[in-house]
């Protein structure tokens, strides 16, 4: 039984979805939810306007501060630990996966711009991790 569970979690309704899965799949795990700071380009307006911070990582924290308070409701007396990263949120899951024992990730976001961001990075995810991963809807 998996004891280390990778939950990337963004503030989508899939995301959620994935980290109720891991909770339930995997009640004795440790369960980790990681939130990525994407890089920034033209479609990404919360990137871009955190890379023109002063402090990017204290930016990032910032932003991924409500995700990870809604990821501690979620598992209510159970313990998560968070962590946020920035950087292809692809790259970095699959980076960080090598550590873990399992990957929990939502199929896609709510906006049709997410649902085509999020699912290819839960595609490049599930064809790369060294770990196994589970795709929620």
């Amino acid at each position: 039984m998996p004891t280390r569970i990778l939950v990337a979690m963004d503030d989508s309704d899939m995301a959620e979805h994935a980290l109720e899965h891991a909770l339930e799949m995997y009640p004795a795990a440790e369960i980790t939810v990681l939130h990525v700071v994407g890089e920034p380009s033209g479609m990404m307006g919360k990137a871009t306007s955190l890379a023109l911070a002063d402090d990017i990582e204290e930016a990032a924290e910032e932003h991924a501060s409500e995700i990870f308070d809604r990821a501690r409701e979620i598992a209510g007396d159970r313990e998560v630990s968070t962590d946020v990263a920035w950087g292809n949120p692809s790259k970095v899951i699959v980076n960080r996966a090598e550590s873990f024992d399992a990957v929990v990730i939502g199929s896609h976001g709510g906006s049709l711009a997410d649902r085509l961001f999020v699912g290819d990075v839960a595609q490049q995810v599930f064809r790369h991790s060294p770990a196994p991963v589970t795709v929620v809807r």
